[in-house]
């Protein structure tokens, strides 16, 4: 899970750069963590070994997902869970962003530049290979993505 990349590089797992995490507050839960993970990205994570979509979700969530077809089914759980911000890349132009993002979200904030992710050993990696989004849903995290100081633009939807 968590994966940066569309296409999977010898299935390896991507990571939420922590600087990232720490200018978005605290989450109580990340559905989709990586089993193994240098550091953590909630209080409370589910693995690919929990199956976080069949899961019930509580609290903030912090959702960075599976990357290819899989990404709309997480944006449509972050959506019916009203508490959360997902990444992803800024696929502006897809019926995923459309039906999930322009339709559903509450704000979004397109990062200036290209990520890094790391690796889950903690190292970091090469810049992903397009621009990325975060996407609040709820009214709690339009304002946690106005004052997170990330370089960017941000846009409230809703």
């Amino acid at each position: 899970m968590n994966t940066s990349f569309e296409t999977y590089h010898n299935k390896e797992e991507w990571l939420t750069p922590p600087d990232l995490l720490n200018k978005l507050g605290v989450f109580d839960l990340d559905p989709c963590s990586p089993i193994n993970r240098p550091w953590d990205t909630a209080k409370h994570h589910f693995t690919k070994k929990d199956n976080g979509l069949n899961k019930e979700w509580f609290g903030r969530v912090w959702c960075n997902p599976p990357y290819g077809n899989q990404t709309k089914i997480w944006l449509e759980k972050c959506s019916a869970h009203e508490n959360a911000i997902a990444l992803t890349f800024a696929r502006t132009d897809t019926k995923m962003f459309y039906d999930h993002v322009w339709q559903k979200a509450s704000a979004i904030l397109f990062i200036k530049g290209r990520l890094k992710f790391y690796k889950p050993t903690g190292e970091i990696g090469s810049s992903a290979g397009a621009p990325s989004v975060l996407i609040a849903y709820g009214n709690k995290n339009i304002s946690q993505l106005r004052k997170s100081k990330i370089k960017g633009l941000f846009i409230q939807l809703k």
